[in-house]
């Protein structure tokens, strides 16, 4: 077998096809609740404590002026962004915080749907033969 033979059938199983989906709709989805939580949950956050704007917090370590922005700051030397985690940490939490009432909701509706009926156990079509002639060698 070619290795493009075995790169095809790794790259068309089903498996990897919906990795590749939930990667894209997961990096969708990273941008949509960085949005929300940039600019929805941030501004409301900062209003609470008096307006404050966490993204620009930071801490000098190249002996930057006060009153730069980060980005000033960060072409000045090196800086202790502090802020920026903050929004990171934020940002994790909702996301983990969504996907946690996704997987929730999809457990209760698997745990709601009553198990299939089973019938009988169908009787494999050798096992029928075998006892047919059983039944004849008996006769």
């Amino acid at each position: 077998m070619s290795i493009s033979t075995e790169f095809r059938e790794f790259a068309l199983k089903g498996n990897v096809i919906d990795l590749a989906v939930g990667v894209i709709i997961g990096a969708a989805f990273g941008k949509i609740v960085e949005s929300i939580v940039g600019d929805l949950i941030m501004p409301l956050v900062s209003s609470v404590f008096g307006g404050l704007d966490f993204s620009n917090y930071y801490i000098g370590l190249a002996h930057q002026s006060a009153g730069l922005t980060l980005a000033e700051a960060k072409k000045a030397g090196a800086v202790f962004a502090y802020g920026s985690f903050l929004t990171s940490a934020i940002n994790f939490l909702v996301l983990a915080f969504i996907i946690f009432l996704m997987v929730r909701q999809m457990n209760r509706m698997n745990r709601a749907q009553p198990p299939a009926p089973q019938g009988p156990a169908v009787t494999p079509e050798d096992v029928v033969l075998l006892r047919e002639i059983r039944d004849s060698l008996r006769k």
